[in-house]
């Protein structure tokens, strides 16, 4: 069981997640809690880790990461979701809606809401769900509309569906690399692939690993 302190101190985290897109450093927890040094934080922190409501990576200020799985068995716990009405945006797989370049990945005001599908699809790295605009990918079965559910991951392999953020946009395409290039093919003969050199700006933001399709998704729009 956790005590009073450690409980608090993880719905300090998954607050300022929330608000800001990015963990609390060690000395702001501090701060809040009126911990004076950083040794007591790492011990709460390691509390929390241990029992598997938090992920660290090393000794990095803001290296902190709540798994979904950890936030969910909390809340059942100990009852988080009614000490702050808006943890359930918290649970299950963010929709993103417009992806801003220079953004926070998973910053709130990319998130549009949440898919509870965890058990359709599994994954260790976290994931995200986009809302497809257009139908260049629609002889591959994404329609204008759909929701993709994506890994998060910064490479791909030839082949993968790719979400892709090409300049200030995210576009979902199949991913090609070439010795001298990389190509972004679309699924409709309409469109022709995107070329991109290693001079352009090209950021891979996450594999489709699933699809879910809304009742009025198919209707085609110019777009993704």
């Amino acid at each position: 069981m956790l005590n009073e302190k450690a409980q608090q101190i993880f719905r300090y985290i998954v607050r300022c997640g929330r608000e800001r897109g990015f963990p609390p450093t060690l000395r702001e927890i501090g701060e809040e809690f009126g911990i004076t040094s950083t040794n007591g934080v790492r011990y709460y922190l390691g509390v929390l880790e241990r029992d598997s409501y938090l992920k660290r990576s090393g000794r990095i200020s803001r290296g902190m990461e709540i798994p979904e799985s950890g936030l969910r068995r909390f809340t059942r716990q100990y009852g988080y979701a009614a000490a702050d009405p808006d943890a359930q945006e918290w649970t299950g797989i963010p929709i993103l809606g417009r992806v801003a370049a220079g953004a926070p990945f998973l910053a709130q005001e990319n998130v549009e809401g949440r898919l509870q599908l965890d058990d359709a699809f599994p994954s260790s790295a976290p994931r995200f769900a986009l809302r497809v605009k257009g139908d260049s990918m629609k002889d591959a079965g994404i329609l204008d509309g759909d929701l993709v559910v994506v890994r998060k991951a910064e490479r791909a392999e030839n082949g993968d569906v790719v979400v892709a953020m090409l300049g200030d946009e995210a576009t979902v395409k199949t991913y090609e690399r070439r010795p001298d290039r990389v190509l972004l093919h679309p699924a409709n003969a309409a469109y022709r692939p995107i070329g991109v050199l290693e001079k352009d700006e090209l950021r891979i933001l996450g594999i489709v690993i699933g699809l879910v399709r809304p009742a009025t998704a198919g209707k085609p729009r110019p777009g993704r």
